[in-house]
């Protein structure tokens, strides 16, 4: 009797404990599924029995109604995608070009991007409007200009894309990674580059030259004038070479002054000889 009383209190005391154990891991799940955690660079949304909540929840920790309600997180990191367009350029030449898209989903967006485009709208939404943009904006330019003028393409592309999309995203940058072309066409613009240049460096040749020419023109008319100048000043002064030769006069080389109006040319002993010998410096008429 007493060893079948111990069983059953054994018994009842095993079936309290696996009762304790059940009920705090019910209460595990129903706290587990009652909270939850939003990653930073993140937003959450909120779908109660397939509603969702027009309030998206911030980064951190939450509570929410366990079971039947799910946090969603949606990035609003800065992405990047890359993305291929096959585009016609003004003249009929296909261009095909390789991009890198770079977006991120506002947070006033959160909600209305995980109802319409399951939180990652890039193919359904972007990549659409990207490929839509670049193929007007090179309809525009010939094959040639579009190679040469890439900068242009790309802020083009960008504006028209922030057009079309509007605030529902941000598209930060559109960065064009390459250009290809028929290697014919490529050939022939490799062709008509190197003429240009050699055009160019022949103008530029041209104009050197012409530059010189008109340098040397101008000095020989500098001269010329000089001289002209010169001339006149001697023969209006005939004294105008003596005074010249005179303030020239180093005071050790003999010196030669003209004589005047009379034609003759009279020479003077150096300074040294004359300071020595007390003659006094004299000119003949």
């Amino acid at each position: 009797m007493l060893h079948q009383q111990n069983y059953f209190m054994r018994a009842e005391t095993l079936a309290r404990l696996i009762g304790v154990a059940i009920l705090i891991f019910v209460l595990i799940i129903v706290a587990t599924s009652a909270s939850y955690v939003v990653e930073p660079g993140f937003r959450g949304v909120e779908v109660t029995l397939g509603k969702v909540s027009p309030i998206f929840k911030g980064e951190g920790f939450g509570w929410k109604t366990p079971f039947i309600t799910r946090i969603i997180p949606v990035t609003i990191r800065q992405q990047t995608r890359d993305l291929t367009a096959d585009c016609y350029s003004s003249d009929l030449q296909q261009v095909k070009t390789e991009l890198r898209v770079l977006y991120r989903v506002p947070e006033a967006s959160i909600v209305q991007i995980y109802q319409g485009y399951a939180g990652d709208p890039f193919d359904s939404l972007i990549a659409p409007r990207v490929q839509e943009a670049l193929k007007e904006v090179t309809a525009m330019q010939s094959a040639e200009l579009i190679v040469k003028n890439r900068e242009l393409i790309k802020n083009n592309t960008l504006k028209s894309v922030k057009e079309k999309i509007g605030n529902l995203l941000f598209v930060e940058d559109v960065v064009i990674q390459n250009i290809d072309l028929s290697h014919e066409l490529e050939t022939a613009i490799e062709a008509k580059m190197v003429q240009e240049q050699e055009a160019a460096k022949a103008k530029f040749t041209q104009v050197k030259a012409q530059i010189e020419a008109d340098t040397v023109v101008i000095k020989a008319k500098g001269d010329a004038e000089s001289i002209k100048i010169r001339g006149e000043a001697l023969k209006l002064t005939p004294a105008f070479i003596d005074l010249q030769i005179v303030e020239k006069w180093d005071g050790r080389a003999p010196l030669y002054v003209g004589g005047g109006s009379g034609g003759g040319v009279n020479m003077l002993l150096p300074a040294v000889d004359l300071q020595k010998s007390h003659v006094p410096v004299t000119t003949k008429p």
